[in-house]
């Protein structure tokens, strides 16, 4: 019989107990200013007796309250750069590593009229394989030699930003090939270098992150409380954008802070060589999650009505090879929403009331079309977690209550005025 033991930290649950001679490790985060790499970093800076010391490896440092953490070190690299150059600076700062966390991504804009943020499949690729191949050849360069290389990836894995995927989610499921798709590139590179080097690797694949970071692209909670602020502002309803099928639908939600903590489990007490779903395996869907959030900001929640409105988008393909194309129906964009003048205007003076970074809203086409995506989808984001609650991982958060502690980490930022929290409820 096998005994676990696990903890609370705040809202999430089921956390790792780690053994208490895992002490003494180095570690890379990559992309440590990003979404997920700043998560990292909290996560393993909370016991440097475990990590004595953390190299943040990216081109602006993680904004941190208070500086870095004395266990914590930033070094501003450019993967894009030769791995020559790369690697000088490792080895000028004598950089080593038992584990790297690798979060480095270029997000290159939509193809030329294209309503799709990741349109630009081939761009996607070039880029971004660019990123990894250029680090690990500057590892081999640079003799640094960990035992566990984390990719984290995402659900674009299972093709879901194509069309209909098969239910629910697994690890096991066959690539989607339909376009070309540059995390099975990334994975054959690591694979390459693992089996060169001796190194283990794991891959982990969030659905819709939540977190809080000054950059707003990918990240579903900015646009989301910018929509809030500006609907209360205007003593507007919080109307859902979707159909009921959008509504009702389960969707996976991953946020930062938990992919953190999986990922650290991942590397640290999960076996090598594995891929993983990352998620909070938390029961979402808008229908519950919405008038929760209108609840905060004290303003009504508007769902589907009948005799509603939609514009249909027919999906391009079916990943799943059978059942027919999926649809998306909208009665609006956020998008759209957020270049109206009265929207535009309402922000100005929320941002200049509160002292706010982002005066105006910008890159309005990628940064709300993210959440567009994430508020109506062809079908479920239905992540199994089987394989990994097997294997000894059992953490979990409430991605509503996780959703309104982000929104609090982006007012602490100066991203969006303060969540007023009229009413909050998690009957």
């Amino acid at each position: 019989m096998a005994t676990q033991q696990i903890r609370s930290e705040g809202i999430y649950h089921g956390l790792p107990v780690f053994p208490p001679d895992q002490t003494g490790l180095t570690a890379i985060i990559t992309g440590a200013n990003g979404i997920s790499g700043a998560y990292m970093l909290r996560v393993l800076a909370r016991d440097p007796k475990r990590w004595k010391k953390i190299y943040c490896l990216s081109r602006r440092p993680p904004l941190v309250s208070g500086g870095l953490p004395d266990n914590a070190e930033h070094i501003p690299l450019d993967f894009l750069k030769e791995p020559k150059d790369i690697a000088s600076v490792l080895k000028e700062r004598n950089v080593t590593a038992d584990h790297v966390f690798f979060f480095s991504y270029i997000q290159p804009p939509p193809k030329e009229g294209s309503a799709g943020i990741w349109s630009d499949a081939e761009e996607l690729v070039r880029v971004n394989s660019s990123l990894l191949s250029n680090f690990l050849e500057a590892l081999k360069e640079a003799d640094v030699k960990p035992k566990r290389f984390m990719l984290q990836t995402g659900a674009k894995n299972y093709g879901g930003h194509l069309g209909p995927i098969k239910q629910p989610q697994e690890e096991c499921d066959p690539r989607i090939t339909i376009e070309p798709n540059f995390y099975y590139d990334q994975e054959r590179l690591l694979s390459k270098y693992c089996e060169q080097t001796g190194c283990g690797w794991n891959v982990c694949m969030p659905g819709p992150i939540l977190g809080a970071v000054p950059d707003a692209a990918m990240n579903a909670a900015f646009p989301l409380a910018v929509y809030c602020a500006v609907s209360a502002k205007l003593g507007q309803p919080l109307e859902y954008p979707g159909d009921m099928g959008s509504w009702q639908v389960n969707e996976s939600m991953s946020s930062s802070m938990m992919n953190a903590y999986m990922e650290e489990w991942a590397v640290l007490l999960g076996p090598p060589n594995e891929k993983f779903n990352t998620c909070d395996s938390s029961a979402f869907a808008w229908e519950s999650a919405w008038p929760r959030i209108a609840g905060w900001y004290g303003i009504e929640s508007k769902g589907p009505q009948d005799g509603d409105e939609y514009v249909s988008y027919e999906t391009q393909y079916i990943p799943r090879g059978y059942g027919g194309k999926g649809v998306v129906r909208r009665k609006f964009k956020l998008a759209d929403w957020a270049k109206k003048n009265e929207v535009k205007k309402a922000w100005s003076e929320l941002a200049e009331e509160h002292g706010l970074t982002q005066k105006e809203l910008v890159d309005v086409d990628r940064v709300f079309g993210f959440t567009d995506g994430t508020l109506c989808r062809a079908g479920p984001l239905n992540f199994s977690m089987d394989k990994s609650r097997k294997l000894g991982w059992h953490g979990f958060v409430d991605s509503t209550e996780s959703l309104l502690e982000v929104f609090k980490d982006l007012v602490k930022i100066k991203m969006i005025p303060p969540v007023p929290e009229v009413k909050v409820s998690f009957n």
